[in-house]
């Protein structure tokens, strides 16, 4: 904070998001959702009719739109910028495109050192539409702060070598173990693309960002720390001196969770598979936790959802600081009224 700050960026910097991500005490608990903007609003749906992802992501008042929607409907502690891990790439000129039912598709996958080429730097300039819709969110926001996010080098490294989703990554692992070189310089480069489009973000408004490595529990931890770690460290570092808190998380992560704490991540997100305290005793002293609550229990009853939220709640107690979050993303089928009711209890059931 600086003397020059204006009202709304300290409202922004006391919010409760922000004291639970610095571990400082806070009024409540703070809760957003992963994938809160998305299909589970119908007026998300709506908006989104007719237009493909990449163009939607690409269009500044209707990214700001789809972002609002769940703070608006939810009232979250937090908005998450509506975007997708593969705009970076699509924004350097990779050609690929989200399938719908399908996911990221890459037309030509990078298998050789010559396909390193196409992957040039990323420049404000590729993403203006970004640093447009975040000037028009950091407006309509107020006080409550905006998550910039970015995919980490091993989830889109996966994508780009397989060409798509994977179940096994038996290429992107051909490549880690038979081509260490190549693969230790295909992630150092996806470092520095998702690092600039982190700061992108941060530098238009986004209060704190998240690294999301969607894929990398497909890791040992030994390989992760030897052929992954490095070029995650690179991304919270290359964005470390602006001083928003930087969120790490993986799904199926347990056995990394402190490798990833140790990467350089302020709060570690933590899917439904690990307890909240005993990530705390793998992540170690001095950083926040994010989650947990099974994304499935939402389509319970209201009594059941309740009673596991409560779980996720207490396993919390002790934390330096807790971000209430679900493991992973919302679904699309999800009862929008559902998450609704579950940010209200948390807020009332941690009020201090």
């Amino acid at each position: 904070m600086s003397a020059n700050d204006t009202p709304q960026q300290s409202a922004t910097y006391d919010s409760a998001f922000l004291r639970a991500c610095r571990r400082e005490p806070v009024p409540h608990t703070p809760v957003w959702f992963m994938r809160q903007a998305g299909r589970s609003l119908p007026e998300y749906r709506k908006v989104r009719e007719g237009i493909p992802m990449l163009e939607s992501c690409m269009r500044p008042e209707l990214a700001a739109e789809i972002t609002l929607q769940p703070v608006r409907r939810h009232g979250v502690d937090a908005a998450v910028y509506f975007s997708d891990i593969v705009v970076p790439l699509k924004a350097i000129g990779i050609d690929l495109d989200i399938r719908p039912g399908v996911g990221p598709v890459v037309e030509k996958p990078i298998r050789t050192r010559a396909d390193l080429a196409r992957l040039r730097d990323l420049t404000p300039d590729d993403v203006s539409y970004v640093t447009e819709a975040i000037g028009l969110l950091t407006r309509e926001l107020g006080a409550t702060p905006l998550i910039g996010f970015a995919g980490a080098p091993f989830t889109l490294a996966s994508y780009l070598v397989e060409g798509g989703p994977s179940r096994t990554y038996e290429n992107a692992k051909a490549m880690m173990y038979g081509d260490p070189e190549l693969w230790a310089d295909l992630l150092d480069r996806l470092a520095d693309i998702t690092a600039a489009f982190l700061k992108v973000q941060i530098e238009a408004g986004a209060s704190a960002i998240q690294l999301f490595d969607s894929w990398v529990g497909a890791l040992a931890p030994a390989d992760y720390r030897r052929s992954v770690m490095p070029a995650s460290a690179k991304v919270l570092e290359a964005v470390a001196g602006y001083g928003v808190p930087r969120i790490h998380f993986g799904v199926g992560c347990g056995e990394l969770l402190k490798l990833m704490g140790e990467a350089g991540a302020d709060v570690v997100g933590v899917d439904w598979r690990v307890p909240l305290d005993e990530a705390a005793r793998r992540v170690g002293p001095g950083k926040a936790l994010q989650g947990n609550l099974d994304p499935t229990v939402l389509f319970a009853t209201t009594e059941a959802v309740e009673a596991k939220t409560d779980e996720v709640l207490e396993a919390a107690a002790g934390l330096e600081g807790h971000v209430f979050n679900l493991g992973h993303g919302v679904m699309p089928s999800t009862d929008p009224d559902a998450l609704t009711r579950l940010v209200e209890y948390v807020h009332t059931r941690t009020a201090r």
